[in-house]
């Protein structure tokens, strides 16, 4: 039990009033001796002066407003710890392949705000952490079970983007993510990019070891340009090629050197996309242990009922003594 108020409490001594102070009578005696025994009325009397006593009480807990103390309980669901990591560079302001009538079609941030909405709406026991990246990284929301926060967040990245595209630096915060939260069985990084810049040795061999370490496994979506380059071009693998090879390309090539399971995807047009993120979602759908947050009860408006029967019915006691004294 806890309470908002719990200052208030310092006046619960109020409370005893009602048994220190005696009651006055509307007729005196000379010599109360005279008067025969009553034990009844003794009784009421002290039963009343409880009842004011507790009127008092509860009108007082009522001020605190008492509640339970929120509860975590441990349930087994079907979902995953997911980590969000999307692209805030200005190209993704760029709109996707127009349709055969030469309409623009929508823009890549746009498009993909929209469809992980989507996603996020099929899921149910999740817990969902944000982090975007332009120049840097810009870290949004930590692991949380909160879908409204994280679709937030989430429709917030199809605004005015920024230049540059550091991946390193959004993939090692979203890391950052799950240091702190217990495993719960199945964790991943959801990568959506529209291209990819140089990665350094060093920051490639903390995330390799970063992602074995917390066991996170990764995909990628790469939201590729009309008439780009496919970062699953042979030519690339090939033993005698020796031209020069796209930072994308070099980076799905790291990525496949991971300790953990890796998938790419690549997507031209919305539907593509949404294929992508349907593929993931019925890949992710896991055995899972996640804490329920159930939230304490309100035990304010019972205390104050409490109180308001009390209160009536001292009140109509004394309604009914008045009309005995009358009728003397």
């Amino acid at each position: 039990m806890a309470f908002t108020y719990p200052w208030l409490l310092w006046a619960l001594p109020l409370t005893l009033l009602p048994l220190l102070l005696n009651r006055s009578h509307s007729k005196q005696y000379s010599w109360v001796s005279i008067l025969p025994p009553d034990p009844l009325s003794s009784t009421v009397g002290v039963l009343l002066k409880v009842l004011a006593t507790l009127s008092i009480l509860f009108i007082l807990l009522g001020l605190a407003r008492p509640h339970s103390l929120e509860q975590q309980v441990e349930r087994v669901g079907i979902g995953a710890q997911i980590g969000l990591v999307l692209d805030r560079s200005a190209s993704m302001d760029d709109p996707f392949v127009g349709d055969q009538d030469g309409h623009i079609g929508e823009t890549k941030s746009v498009a993909a705000a929209r469809i992980i909405t989507g996603f996020l709406n099929g899921r149910k026991n999740d817990m969902i952490g944000v982090i975007t990246f332009s120049n840097s990284a810009m870290y949004v929301l930590p692991l949380t079970e909160n879908k409204e926060a994280v679709m937030s967040a989430v429709q917030a990245t199809a605004g005015n983007s920024l230049f540059q595209t550091n991946i390193g630096g959004g993939l090692t915060s979203a890391v950052e993510l799950f240091k702190k939260v217990p495993d719960s069985g199945s964790r991943v990084i959801i990568l959506i990019s529209d291209g990819a810049g140089r990665v350094s040795d060093m920051v490639q061999q903390k995330l390799r070891d970063w992602l074995q370490r917390y066991n996170i496994g990764l995909y990628w979506i790469v939201l590729r340009k009309p008439g780009g380059t496919t970062i699953f071009d042979p030519k690339y693998t090939a033993s005698g090629y020796d031209g020069h090879v796209p930072s994308e390309v070099l980076l799905y090539q790291y990525f496949q050197t991971l300790r953990t399971p890796f998938s790419a995807y690549e997507a031209s047009d919305p539907k593509s996309l949404e294929a992508a993120i349907a593929d993931i979602n019925s890949k992710e759908k896991k055995p899972i242990k996640y804490l329920e947050k159930i939230p304490g009860k309100d035990y304010t408006n019972t205390c104050y009922w409490i109180a308001v029967c009390m209160v009536g019915f001292l009140l109509g006691v004394k309604y009914l003594e008045i009309s005995t004294w009358r009728s003397a």
